[in-house]
């Protein structure tokens, strides 16, 4: 072995240098998220690009690509942006540049494309070789002053030709076009605006520096997408999203009824969310109508061609237009939310979440830095030119002299500068001077341009040692722009697409309802709690069959859209919706499984959900009190206590309260009967005594009129009614004992 080829360290020895592995992983991974931050996810807060926009617009200039020039091929494009300025895969340069061609993703598009460049469908464009593009004025715009010294430039990666680090950006890209991306730890989420609405704000911006957020807002009034749709969040919530940089816009499709005659009616969709793959959205509809979620829904048609035209069948005409819109908002991404996190690297170099007025601040600072930079460049041009012109005059005023010793001495050069006091560059610009503008005229016309750029240059030196003059050569730029994008001027590319409105605020229990396709069942509960639901409304609940050692505890009629309250001895409330209950075809599913209850707790009683209800709730011990229906569903697993009790006293009785009396009626087979007003409505809790026992506690309650009676059945299943005067000796006041009930009433002690 060489000893040239030896490892550092010299003599063979291991030259191994001990690094600590939790630095050497930290420094290594924030070097990654650092170059994923600045380089790639994070857009410019001053041209609103990341560096693979920035280096496609570069490069089409460099190519010449401007408007009104001709299209070249989008591999030559992306073969020029690859191998000068940008070294990465080809695919992802040509993805970005096909994204930049899209109207329906970027709201002012920076590339004029020529052939397939994808659809709203999510079709990918055609390969690059196949596709052509050119510039488009946005992009003039960005580019404005490019070569006028307006930005600096950089070494590319390889170092052999140079790049902008930023545009000049005449157009406030940012805002217009919006930006997303995901770095390491951050993520950025634009929405795109309108132009004309984005330059009236940064004009408020201009004329007054402390002007008030939320005033921009009376311009800015949210963001405006390529694909239309309607905005429908509150304004509260839009105004502390552009206050703090971070929020969302919920976006609807828009969509209006078509009336097609003898009643029938379809609703037809014709603009749909931003970023939202109409192919797939229709898919997704398709879904949920043949896995019956949308029940109001008969049948989806695209209908599209060049604008969106999607057709929603109703499954009956007397169905609301809007509660089937809603139900479908509800389930499909045509309602869906577009998040606003403006995190963009500030100055080009630190990575923050800025406000609107921040973000139009930082875009002007950069504009007036731009006019500065542009000012300057010119102010040297000019002075050069003035430089020569002088000279020039020198020549025309001396011309015979000049004649001489260009051809008489061996050095012209040397002897002009000496004879004239001409500078190196006067002498070089008279030497290199055609014969033919030693006419007489061309005199007057350098007397007329030393001149206009004499005054031109105390123009710019005004401009320059004045910021009033610089704000307002920044107001007139800006106003210009706004010019170009005024809706009134140029409805094509300047009208607002996305419109605001109020959700219509539906009941969510219609819409819940509007989900689920309405048929009757008949829920059966077993005493072990076996919990399932049978298609119809069955009449003889003999016939029901249960696994061995089980048999029925209760069953009732519903709806699938109902929901069935679960009322335990623990004084919880369980909420499962009907249409989620197994089906009838075995033994249907412990309760536990679909709740979360208690081991030690059971089912006293299960029931269909009716919101107007009141019922009266009483525990073993004989407490008890009146709560409202709606007040007890419970929306998680869960459920909700509604009584509290403890043990050994468990809730034994939950009953739907009717007429204006209560009969109670104890183990110990006492009656008593007292008003209902006596029996306080409450929410949640331990209730009142309703009546006194020595041992035992309650076995039966029943609500009643007085005018009708108390009623009972006995085992033969004849019905007997106390009225009024026969009850005298049972009435009472609540929490007293009672007496011995009436001959005839249940050896059961239920009132049947």
């Amino acid at each position: 072995m060489g000893k040239d080829l030896l490892p550092p360290g010299g003599d063979g020895g291991d030259a191994v240098e001990p690094v600590d592995l939790k630095k050497a992983l930290e420094e290594r991974y924030l070097a990654y998220a650092l170059s994923t931050i600045m380089h790639r996810a994070l857009p410019d807060v001053r041209d609103g690009l990341k560096p693979v926009h920035r280096r496609i617009v570069h490069t089409m200039r460099l190519l010449r690509l401007s408007p009104d020039q001709g299209f070249a091929k989008c591999a030559r494009i992306v073969g020029d942006v690859m191998g000068k300025f940008h070294p990465h895969g080809d695919q992802s340069i040509y993805d970005a540049l096909v994204r930049l061609a899209q109207p329906f993703a970027m709201r002012y598009p920076l590339v004029d494309g020529q052939g397939n460049f994808g659809n709203i469908d999510g079709d990918n464009a055609a390969a690059m070789r196949y596709t052509e593009a050119r510039m488009t004025e946005v992009a003039s715009e960005i580019l404005t002053g490019i070569t006028e010294d307006a930005v600096d430039f950089r070494l590319t990666y390889n170092e052999e030709d140079e790049e902008p680090i930023v545009l000049p950006g005449a157009f406030p890209n940012l805002l217009c076009n919006g930006s997303s991306g995901i770095a390491v730890g951050m993520a950025t989420s634009i929405p795109p605006h309108n132009a004309a609405e984005v330059c009236d704000a940064a004009l408020a911006v201009i004329d007054d520096p402390d002007v008030d957020p939320e005033r921009l807002l009376d311009f800015v009034k949210g963001p405006d997408f390529p694909t239309g749709g309607i905005i429908v969040e509150d304004p509260g919530s839009i105004r502390e999203a552009y206050a703090s940089g971070r929020g969302g816009f919920r976006v609807r499709a828009r969509w209006q009824k078509e009336d097609q005659g003898r009643g029938t009616w379809t609703a037809v969709v014709t603009e749909i969310p931003y970023g939202v793959q109409k192919s797939r959205l229709i898919e997704k509809i398709a879904e949920l109508i043949i896995s019956r979620r949308l029940p109001l829904l008969e049948d989806i048609r695209d209908e599209s061609a060049e604008d969106i035209r999607i057709v929603l069948v109703p499954r009956s005409r007397t169905v609301a237009p809007e509660l089937l819109m809603e139900s479908v908002f509800k389930l499909t991404d045509l309602e869906s939310r577009f998040p606003l996190n403006m995190n963009v690297l500030s100055r080009g170099k630190v990575p923050g979440v800025l406000s609107l007025k921040q973000v139009l601040r930082e875009w002007l600072d950069h504009r007036r830095d731009v006019l500065l930079r542009r000012s300057r460049h010119r102010l040297a041009e000019i002075e050069k030119r003035l430089e020569i012109l002088a000279g020039y005059l020198v020549a025309y005023l001396n011309i015979d002299e000049v004649i001489r010793i260009i051809r008489e001495e061996d050095e012209p050069k040397k002897v002009m500068i000496a004879r004239f006091e001409l500078t190196d560059t006067q002498a070089e610009a008279i030497l290199n001077m055609r014969l033919r503008s030693l006419r007489k005229l061309e005199e007057f016309e350098i007397r007329k341009e030393f001149e206009k750029l004499s005054e031109e240059k105390a123009g710019i030196e005004a401009l320059l040692g004045s910021t009033a003059r610089q704000w307002k050569t920044v107001r007139w730029e800006v106003a210009k722009v706004r010019q170009t994008f005024d809706p009134e001027k140029n409805p094509g590319l300047g009208a607002r697409r996305s419109t605001f409105a109020e959700a219509p605020e539906h009941d969510l229990e219609d819409v819940h309802e509007a989900l689920i396709e309405r048929e009757p069942i008949t829920v059966v509960l077993s005493e072990k709690g076996w919990l399932r639901a049978m298609k119809g409304h069955l009449a003889d609940f003999s016939t029901l069959s249960f696994k061995e050692g089980d048999s029925l505890k209760i069953a009732f009629h519903a709806q699938t859209t109902d929901k069935i309250l679960l009322f335990t001895t623990g004084g919880k409330v369980f909420t499962v919706g009907a249409d989620r209950l197994p089906g009838g075809r075995g033994h249907g599913e412990p309760v536990r499984i679909m709740v979360d209850m208690d081991n030690d707790q059971a089912i006293v009683t299960a029931f269909a959900h009716d919101p107007e209800r009141k019922l009266l709730v009483a525990s073993h011990a004989g407490n008890g009190f009146i709560v409202a229906e709606k007040e007890i569903v419970a929306n998680t697993r869960k459920g909700k206590q509604v009584m509290n009790v403890k043990a050994p006293d468990e809730a034994k009785l939950c009953l739907p309260v009717s007429g204006d009396h209560v009969g109670v009626v104890g183990q110990n087979r006492k009656l008593l009967v007292f008003p209902l007003s006596e029996v306080p409505e409450m929410t949640r809790g331990k209730g009142v005594r309703l009546q006194r026992y020595k041992d035992g506690g309650v076995s039966d309650i029943k609500t009643f009129a007085m005018e009708e009676g108390l009623s009972w059945k006995d085992s033969a299943d004849r019905t007997f009614v106390k009225t009024r005067e026969e009850l005298t000796e049972w009435m009472g006041n609540r929490a007293a004992a009672g007496r011995m009930a009436p001959k005839g009433f249940p050896r059961t002690g239920k009132f049947g």
